[in-house]
């Protein structure tokens, strides 16, 4: 069943208003996306697609978006990336004891998991599609507030166990960013599942509701869609079994940096980069250039190669690039803390992790974890703060022409 309309134009309209509270915010701190940047991206997204850029404008177009709106778009959530590395990623610390924690727990859950794109249900650690509603708190609420949203959660969870539907219920009353896709937070592994649903979702069978869950942010009503691969967890009563090395994906690549300088600009970096690209592409001995442009004496000395990577080898933004590429594919400029860089992989293969490999991995899946966690907290305290002037009529929503967004003022 599909919710009222006028549910769906507050839950649409409410996300709008904190994308919009994005970019103030990415403005406020400094944060700006040039043209060559934006250009760069939407060559990548159209890579991605295996598209030209001529046929990516044609697909928007013909989807009724304006191509200046779809730049905007990319523009505003590369502004919001850059704000999660900013107030978020760059604040992160994970602790020995931590890494060790979660390694205990994945070692009783069949070891680290392959993504959830990875493993398609056949094999593997065990992954769980969920779904979620949040009855949110505002920061600094007072125990009337605490014991109200608290009652609005048990009232949902009693709604839902007499046949209400989940996704119906979450669009009409989670304030979470998920709510207009039905609280559907996808296929998780263990170690992708927020800290707070950790140790809840392995107990549940599919179909099976969570008892409402307190968090910082307010109450969360879970629900386990579906499980596959691996093994169901074991009785408590049962010791758990040794963590397995999970198959993981090594990239052999190479790349040639031009390392941050006084003396070179981001957009001369880009442009020496970009020229080097295309002599590339053109012809010219990757290996070659690399030993005479590269300013990493390491990989440059051996024609920019940097043998094969693991995961959680690079820094994300690394990593992120290599993710995007095929064999043989070359990168568009990227910005990282050493510098700029092209990469091109050369291939890949599945391999076993050694311990010191999966240990990187925990810290990375705990890091990305406890980002998550801060960012929902971040846009719920923007939203608590910001003061938003909606200047629409309560069915007018339905009338706003796509690719359009309504009148709204976010101070």
């Amino acid at each position: 069943p599909i919710p009222p309309r006028p549910v769906l134009e507050r839950q649409a309209l409410e996300r709008m208003i904190v994308a919009q509270l994005q970019v103030r915010a990415a403005e406020r701190n400094g944060i700006t996306v040039d043209d060559a940047t934006l250009n760069a991206a939407i060559e990548t997204l159209a890579r991605n697609n295996n598209m030209s850029l001529a046929q990516m404008r044609q697909t928007v177009e013909k989807d009724g978006l304006s191509y200046g709106k779809f730049r905007d778009d990319v523009r505003r959530e590369i502004m919001g990336v850059r704000l999660r590395q900013k107030l978020v990623d760059s604040q992160l610390q994970v602790s020995e004891q931590d890494v060790e924690s979660l390694q205990r727990q994945l070692a009783g859950q069949g070891g680290f998991g392959a993504g959830a794109e990875e493993a398609g249900g056949v094999g593997g650690a065990r992954q769980y599609h969920i779904a979620h509603i949040l009855i949110a708190l505002p920061e600094g609420s007072s125990p009337q507030q605490i014991e109200a949203a608290r009652r609005r959660a048990t009232d949902a969870l009693a709604q839902l166990r007499k046949g209400v539907d989940f996704q119906q219920l979450a669009v009409s009353e989670s304030a979470g960013r998920q709510a207009l896709e039905g609280g559907d937070l996808g296929w998780r592994s263990a170690e992708q599942l927020p800290t707070l649903f950790a140790s809840v979702v392995p107990k549940l069978r599919p179909g099976q509701l969570s008892e409402p869950i307190r968090s910082p942010g307010g109450f969360h009503i879970v629900k386990l869609l579906e499980a596959r691969g691996g093994e169901a967890p074991a009785p408590a009563r049962q010791a758990p079994a040794p963590a397995r090395q999970g198959l993981v994906t090594e990239t052999h690549a190479r790349h040639i940096l031009l390392q941050n300088s006084p003396h070179l600009s981001d957009d001369e970096a880009r442009q020496r980069l970009d020229q080097l690209r295309q002599r590339i592409q053109g012809g010219e001995d990757f290996a070659a250039l690399a030993k005479a442009n590269s300013d990493d004496v390491t990989s440059g000395s051996r024609g920019g190669d940097l043998g094969w990577v693991a995961p959680g080898m690079m820094v994300p933004q690394f990593e992120q690039a290599m993710a995007a590429l095929q064999p043989n594919q070359i990168s568009a400029p990227f910005k990282t803390q050493f510098g700029w860089h092209i990469v091109q992989v050369l291939e890949r293969r599945q391999g076993r992790a050694s311990p010191e490999v999966e240990r990187v991995r925990v810290r990375e899946a705990l890091l990305r974890r406890r980002s998550d966690e801060e960012w929902e907290l971040l846009l719920r305290r923007l939203r608590n703060e910001a003061y938003v002037e909606i200047r629409l009529e309560p069915t007018a929503a339905a009338a706003v022409p796509t690719g359009q967004e309504p009148a709204s003022t976010v101070r």
